[in-house]
């Protein structure tokens, strides 16, 4: 079956439709010696009077109070562009989270960047492809591909836009107020402060060799900048058409664009939708798949694991509670607002719940060149039902409950 079919969110008390009468010595707190609240004996077990920050603590209720099915630790899967320090210049302003910053994330760097109208991201190219999801607003990009085809588009938002590695681009912010976007790279140790820009290498390049490459007098470079640009301020760009004249586009390049927030649904239900991007849909795109996930309030994503890539994801809008499983056993919960990343580890079980009073959406991305991912409910329902009673102890006729159909997304 289509990998791209196999998403879905789940409420699991309605997905079986029972509560279940399991020993309450064990049910939901498993361990020896036990964890969590529940086990606690004296109120002082349970108070903390030492140093702490109120609003911080506040962010991270399932840390604060986890649920006693947490067990042993885990290295910490949360980071967020909210703690980002930002680099500000007349144009714009870019934050970054690397694995120098969130050592879990070998495999993505993330880069979130604002550009006004006018502002440009100076150009330049990387070592690393670049992926990038327009969050807000509208921007226009340029590229050339290593046929010597050039690229010139404009992006909105839900937009994304894919650069192999070591193609030169630049971005630039439209008409009214600019762009906002994240980027990701291919490469936990990526940089966006840290490129190959085209003010550095004209600078550290002999004046008498620029005259020979561009068949023009050396004085012509007199007044060169000497220090990079990074993001500077331009004027805001005319008419589309006007440029990609300009720039000599033509037909016969790779589409560096693809309408994510226009794709059809892979999935969609009352619990919510999801929409991806890979090489299937968006053929250039050969080293990062990504989706939009939007979970309806009190729906939930079902239990799952991606077999072919670590996840990284961004929060965009809502707030959700995840569990990740890992061998051990090892489980840990976490919750995550608007701005806040998670990277979950190739193969290990998650899932999450919108736990607030709107849509909760995040974008997830994976060092890929498709999206795949393996249900719990799908696996169980396509063995024998006999055994999957016997393991886990159930009656086979709730066995037999189980969803089958794949459901994808089911209401609270």
């Amino acid at each position: 079956m289509d990998p791209l079919k196999r998403r879905g969110f789940l409420s699991v008390a309605g997905a079986l439709g029972f509560a279940g009468a399991a020993n309450a010595a064990t049910f939901g707190n498993p361990d020896r010696p036990q964890e969590g609240k529940i086990n606690a004996r004296l109120p002082s077990s349970l108070t903390d009077p030492g140093p702490k920050n109120p609003a911080l603590q506040s962010q991270f209720p399932s840390f604060q109070d986890p649920p006693a099915t947490d067990v042993n630790g885990m290295p910490l899967f949360w980071a967020s562009f909210n703690n980002a320090h930002k680099r500000y210049q007349d144009g714009g302003w870019a934050r970054e989270v690397t694995r120098e910053d969130f050592a879990l994330s070998e495999d993505i760097a993330g880069v979130n960047m604002r550009l006004s109208a006018g502002g440009i991201r100076e150009m330049h190219w990387h070592q690393q492809a670049e992926w990038a999801y327009m969050i807000a607003g509208n921007c226009r990009i340029t590229t050339l591909d290593e046929q010597g085809i050039p690229s010139v588009e404009d992006v909105r938002a839900g937009d994304v836009w894919y650069f192999p590695a070591g193609l030169p681009h630049s971005l630039q912010g439209l008409g009214p107020d600019g762009a906002e976007f994240v980027l990701a790279f291919d490469n936990g140790m990526s940089s966006e402060f840290n490129t190959l820009l085209v003010t550095d290498w004209i600078a550290h390049t002999p004046p008498e060799v620029l005259a020979k490459n561009f068949g023009v007098p050396q004085d012509v470079f007199a007044n060169i900048p000497v220090d990079n640009r990074w993001i500077f301020q331009g004027k805001v760009p005319g008419d589309l058409s006007v440029d990609q004249k300009n720039a000599g586009v033509r037909a016969g390049g790779q589409k560096v664009v693809y309408h994510l927030s226009d794709s059809m649904p892979v999935a969609r239900n009352g619990g919510g939708q999801a929409q991806v991007a890979d090489s299937r849909n968006f053929p250039i795109s050969k080293t990062i798949a990504a989706t939009i996930e939007l979970v309806r309030p009190g729906a939930m994503r079902e239990m799952h694991w991606h077999p072919n890539a670590d996840e990284w994801a961004l929060v965009l809008e809502g707030q959700a509670r995840m569990t990740v499983f890992n061998t051990g056993p090892r489980a840990q919960t976490a919750d995550f607002k608007p701005g806040d990343i998670w990277y979950i580890k190739k193969s290990l079980g998650h899932y999450f719940e919108n736990t607030g009073n709107t849509d909760f959406k995040a974008i997830t991305i994976y060092k890929s060149d498709r999206f795949a991912e393996v249900s719990l409910s799908d696996w169980l329902t396509h063995i024998p039902p006999e055994m999957v009673a016997q393991t886990l102890n159930l009656p086979l006729e709730v066995v037999r409950r189980f969803p089958s159909n794949q459901p994808h997304f089911m209401p609270a």
